[in-house]
């Protein structure tokens, strides 16, 4: 994946996700399947924060493809940095791209393909011009 060089200074838009006890399995450390949580932690705060206002009207946006690369890991109690950014903006959907980092260090990377969708008529829509605008100060642009 192309993003696992990347610092989370990186990344235009960054969260935090606090590790829950139940994240763990009996190995001590948290479950593979929770890492897709706290990606997906990442890309909603992005996409639906409500002091953003990124959406507007009925619009949405559907995952339709996931990559995931696990790359080293998570125990409780530590606090998971995520970094998101956008690769690609198309007429109608976007790829958007997050690292997870603990103490400073990557343990995740992942790209998702999100579809832009008019929740009402639940037919995909090309990207309004001023939300195509609002999305490319998320950028994330690599080297």
């Amino acid at each position: 994946m192309r993003l696992k060089n990347l610092p989370l200074s990186s990344f235009p838009f960054q969260t935090q996700e606090h590790v829950r006890y139940r994240d763990t399995d009996r190995q001590g450390h948290v479950n593979n399947t929770v890492f897709g949580t706290y990606f997906e932690t990442g890309r909603v705060r992005l996409l639906y924060e409500p002091n953003q206002t990124l959406l507007e009207g009925h619009s949405t946006f559907v995952v339709v493809k996931i990559t995931m690369e696990l790359l080293g890991e998570i125990h409780w109690p530590d606090t998971v940095d995520i970094g998101v950014g956008i690769l690609r903006i198309n007429a109608n959907s976007l790829i958007i791209g997050s690292n997870l980092y603990v103490s400073g260090h990557i343990v995740a990377s992942s790209e998702v393909t999100v579809m832009h969708v008019n929740a009402q008529e639940k037919k995909v829509e090309p990207l309004p011009k001023n939300l195509f605008k609002k999305f490319t100060s998320y950028l994330l642009l690599l080297p």
